[in-house]
């Protein structure tokens, strides 16, 4: 209340599986996203409030006078949460579209996007695959879940969608996940496989690639609990 321009904004990330690198409570290059997202009108506090793994102190002055470009800044500090989780993503896809891999990459690449729960990257140079174990708590969110990936498999093979990524579902690992911690293993709605050449990360198609696979979960749940609730609208 004392300055209406500075607003601060905390955020507090899934838990990490040990399987995953995070430094000093973050994602590796969540820093730099933050800096290149935000650049001007962002300060990073160090170290951030009680209970939360960053405090980003906005100041709203700074922000450009027209609309259209105010408004989609603003759209970026709603998806903040993305920005940081996404940072090794985007980088690792980065070097996808120079068609190199960096020489301190893993062969085999963990990410947090869910509680104590990873999704894998397998990245080389002409290629990166993804690879997303899938679980849900719930019997029938997890019938659903299955049969709607299976459905979202076969659509993708589908002749006007001849460009989008190669995606494949498996019930057991797929080999691309040996060497990965049992524990990490375990879903219960199978494995999600998707290939990103680098067609997928030219350009504009990064931001996008990176945002559908960081959110790619919670779009599956979304259609989960869709399906979920008609099927109880059916009972009723």
């Amino acid at each position: 209340m004392r300055n209406p321009h500075h607003i601060l904004v905390s955020v507090s990330l899934p838990t990490p599986p040990p399987e995953t690198a995070f430094f000093g409570g973050l994602p590796a290059g969540a820093i730099e996203a933050i800096k290149a997202a935000y650049s001007g009108f962002v300060q990073i506090l160090d170290p951030p409030r009680d209970g939360f793994n960053l405090t980003l102190k906005l100041n709203l002055s700074k922000l450009p006078p027209d609309e259209e470009y105010k408004h989609a800044i603003l759209v970026k500090i709603a998806s903040v949460r993305e920005v940081v989780l996404g940072a090794p993503l985007r980088a690792i896809l980065k070097t996808l579209g120079s068609r190199t891999v960096a020489t301190n990459i893993d062969r085999l690449v963990a990410l947090v996007h869910r509680p104590k729960e990873s999704f894998f990257l397998i990245p080389q140079a002409e290629k990166v695959t993804v690879v997303f174990p899938m679980r849900f708590k719930d019997s029938i969110d997890i019938v659903l879940a299955t049969s709607f990936l299976q459905e979202f498999v076969e659509a993708r093979r589908t002749a006007g969608l001849n460009n989008a990524p190669l995606c494949l579902w498996s019930p057991t690992p797929p080999l691309e996940l040996k060497g990965a911690p049992a524990e990490a293993l375990s879903a219960n709605a199978g494995f999600v496989t998707i290939v990103i050449f680098p067609r997928h990360v030219e350009a504009r198609k990064l931001e996008r690639t990176v945002w559908s696979l960081s959110t790619f979960h919670a779009y599956v749940s979304y259609h989960v609990k869709g399906n979920e609730n008609k099927s109880n609208l059916v009972r009723l």
